[in-house]
């Protein structure tokens, strides 16, 4: 195995981002150190990092090099010195085995992390845009974002009630629908232009307060999401 095999199969990103100071709560998600984010928006998984906001990504050796200003080089091997890793002793077949294992299970946590995230961030779009969008009169034209929030907001907030206490097979049931062709990530690249364009505007949907998008997040404890997942 060569350097960057090692760093990446001895460090995880949320291990990195938590030893350098990032907290990371339990759906996964982080204040992003690479721009002034005043709202959760990036997404930390074992294998790789993502931000909605400003669009950093990458694995582990990409976040500590962004993060210290190295190079890919640079950052491994302060990797390999931070978490004690030895050139010399690269992991075992046993050990490789036993991280496969451990990573397929995880896998699935981080994708229901990932969809509860989405889902959530979407929601918060969608009740803003149910209120600042409402026809002022009956008579006034309906926009399409009231009508888009009118049309999917109940849908959206019914996925996550079931990824907070739904039973592993209604759990897995939501993820696998929404990660089918590549429809969470169609929905991660729109959600992504929509902050980009009301941040040019001055206008940033994570500040508006009271949505029942916040709330069901707070109520959607971390204790009840983590009971549930087996």
């Amino acid at each position: 195995m060569n350097l960057f095999e090692i760093v990446k199969y001895g460090v995880s990103c949320r291990e990195a981002a938590e030893r350098y100071g990032v907290e990371v709560n339990h759906y996964g998600m982080a204040l992003c150190p690479f721009h002034n984010d005043r709202h959760p928006s990036l997404y930390v998984a074992d294998d790789h990092y993502y931000c909605f906001a400003c669009g950093e990504h990458g694995d582990v050796i990409d976040f500590v090099g962004k993060l210290f200003q190295l190079s890919p080089y640079d950052a491994a091997w302060k990797l390999m010195a931070d978490f004690h890793l030895s050139p010399d002793k690269p992991p075992s077949a046993a050990a490789l085995h036993a991280k496969r294992i451990r990573t397929e299970a995880q896998q699935l946590m981080e994708n229901e992390r990932l969809c509860f995230s989405v889902l959530s961030d979407y929601a918060r779009v969608l009740w803003d845009w149910k209120v600042r969008y409402a026809p002022q009169s009956p008579d006034a034209p309906v926009h399409a974002r009231f009508a888009e929030a009118c049309h999917n907001l109940d849908q959206t907030e019914y996925y996550l009630d079931i990824l907070c206490a739904g039973d592993s097979h209604e759990r897995a049931e939501v993820v696998q629908r929404q990660m089918a062709d590549g429809k969470l990530d169609r929905l991660r690249r729109r959600l992504d232009e929509i902050h980009k364009e009301e941040l040019e505007d001055g206008y940033d949907t994570a500040d508006v307060a009271g949505t029942t998008a916040d709330t069901s997040m707070r109520c959607c404890s971390a204790s009840s999401f983590w009971r549930s997942t087996p």
